[in-house]
């Protein structure tokens, strides 16, 4: 009697201690049916999703298809996250990006605290990151950006400040680019030096001011002007103002997603 008790006291904490640790949903976060990645660099994006998702607590998803069956690209990301489960903790919380191959196209569904995570204006920047990668074929390269990125956006959101219109994350230089710009500026000064220092060889220093006036060229007259008035024109320029945050749709589950989607 004693041993049942004590056993059903240690299920009773089991219990308690797993509802307390946030739980993703324990799928494969990288989904590659289009079969565009090697063995190996699945491995390698598998571990870098997991390590995003588990330390942000929030699933990061890649998924690859040949062609939607029908579904525009918005719709079969959506449906794809929400049928398979996919989402971290109450919230169901994650981020899938979908790549279609037949269509080229490609969408980003968010969901839960992500929604807010990956505003329009963050979507937009991201775009413009992995977006020429996809074109290029360099898919490895596409969405080892796209974790990176998810990565950073979680950690900006998790401050309290999630990355939004007028605020996105600097572009880094390249000091190799600084060094150039440079060097390309040095050299540009001291060709114009150079010319400079050419030109007055010619010059030579004259006795009198005189000899500095062109003949003729001094015609002194007296002119008096008088102010009247001055009318000035004031015009209001109005200026569109941006309003960020997230737009937010309902799949056909009923959940709501934000998202992006666009063409490669």
């Amino acid at each position: 009697m004693i041993v049942a008790v004590l056993l059903f006291l240690l299920c009773v904490v089991q219990n308690v201690n797993a509802e307390d640790v946030p739980a993703g949903s324990g799928l494969p976060r990288l989904v590659d049916d289009a079969d565009i990645l090697t063995d190996s660099e699945e491995k390698e994006l598998n571990q870098q999703l997991d390590t995003v998702s588990e330390e942000q607590e929030c699933d990061v998803i890649i998924v690859t298809v040949d062609s939607l069956n029908g579904k525009t690209v918005e719709e079969y990301a959506d449906d794809y996250y929400d049928d398979n489960g996919y989402g971290y903790g109450e919230n169901d919380s994650g981020i899938l990006f979908l790549v279609a191959m037949d269509d080229r196209e490609w969408n980003i569904s968010t969901s839960g605290d992500a929604i807010t995570a990956f505003t329009d204006a963050g979507l937009a920047y991201m775009e413009d990151q992995f977006v020429p990668d996809l074109s290029d074929g360099a898919y490895l390269d596409a969405f080892s950006k796209y974790a990176s990125l998810c990565d950073d956006f979680l950690t900006q959101a998790e401050k309290g400040e999630p990355y939004d219109t007028g605020h996105l994350p600097k572009k880094k230089v390249s000091p190799w680019w600084i060094a150039g710009d440079l060097l390309i500026g040095a050299m540009i000064a001291f060709v114009m030096a150079m010319i400079k220092k050419t030109k007055l060889k010619s010059v030579k220093s004259q006795v009198t001011a005189a000899e500095y006036e062109k003949a003729g060229s001094l015609d002194l007259t007296v002119r008096t002007d008088h102010f009247v008035n001055r009318v000035v024109t004031t015009r209001k320029i109005e200026r569109k103002q941006e309003s960020g945050g997230s737009s937010v749709h309902t799949g056909s589950s009923g959940k709501s997603h934000g998202g992006r989607s666009g063409k490669f």
